[in-house]
């Protein structure tokens, strides 16, 4: 048994390692054609927060994506990151590994407008079994935001099953961001808030158990372009409740506020 999760996470570790050399592959490619749809982007953060929820139990995290984007707005993309909060919540197996990939359209008006609307499924490839009454991670989304100038609005649509809470059709996530450039400095100035509220019988049970996934968010955060690596300090913060649905098995607060530290380069 021990061989075969060490297989996995082998196979895993691989994986990551070879979407993320694909990542510094992408941009050579893109210098031999200057019209190039593609781009790249590589990471690393001191923790890896979705939402609010650490996904690595406050670990740091390598990550990277490819996009690929038509001049009418179409795109697509895939993203890929090490997180441990499957096996830190008791699944059994291997499960180090989340795989984002996502398509939509998406544009910029003349009068500064924007907007997007798209899918993503969030997949988490690995050999591991739930505990008992959960289901598997993967989840899928339709997504639609709009945006004018540094402020924009999300609402994110869950179509089943939602990280690894079953029968949650419905579930939904809404955010407001800001994304203020701070003069001349080169600094620019984040805000966010969020409200990720859970659907279905399963979780109603586990809100009337004291244990509700629904919960807010928040982030404030201040980030600078150093030739092209863009240095982030975020703060973050939730309104779940310690000891609830967000504490791991060995008594870690996933929701807990905490500073994150993050590099990146895109291409």
């Amino acid at each position: 048994m021990k061989t075969n999760e060490m297989s996995l996470k082998i196979a895993e570790s691989k994986l990551l390692k070879s979407l993320l050399l694909a990542v510094l592959v992408a941009p050579g490619l893109a210098m031999a054609e200057e019209t190039s749809p593609f781009s790249a982007n590589v990471g690393v953060t001191t923790d890896y927060v979705f939402r609010g929820i650490s996904q690595t139990s406050a670990n740091p995290a390598l990550q990277g994506g490819i996009d690929y984007a038509h001049a009418s707005g179409l795109y697509a993309g895939v993203w890929g990151s090490n997180v441990s909060w499957i096996t830190d919540f008791g699944a059994t197996g291997s499960a180090s590994l989340e795989l984002d990939t996502y398509f939509g359209f998406r544009n910029t008006l003349d009068n500064e407008f924007s907007y997007d609307v798209g899918f993503i499924r969030y997949n988490y490839p690995g050999s591991y079994t739930p505990v008992a009454g959960t289901a598997k991670a993967d989840t899928d989304e339709v997504y639609m935001a709009a945006g004018y100038k540094w402020i924009s609005a999300k609402f994110s649509y869950g179509l089943g099953q939602f990280l690894t809470v079953p029968g949650a059709s419905g579930t939904h996530y809404l955010e407001a961001n800001a994304n203020v450039p701070l003069g001349d400095s080169g600094f620019t100035f984040g805000a966010h808030i969020g409200k990720q509220t859970y659907k279905g019988s399963a979780a109603d049970g586990l809100a009337l158990a004291g244990f509700d996934p629904t919960y807010r968010d928040y982030k404030l955060s201040v980030s600078k372009d150093f030739s092209g690596f863009v240095v982030t300090l975020a703060y973050t913060d939730t309104n779940a409740r310690a000891g609830g649905f967000y504490t791991t098995l060995a008594g870690k607060d996933l929701a807990r506020s905490t500073a994150v530290l993050s590099v990146s380069r895109a291409f």
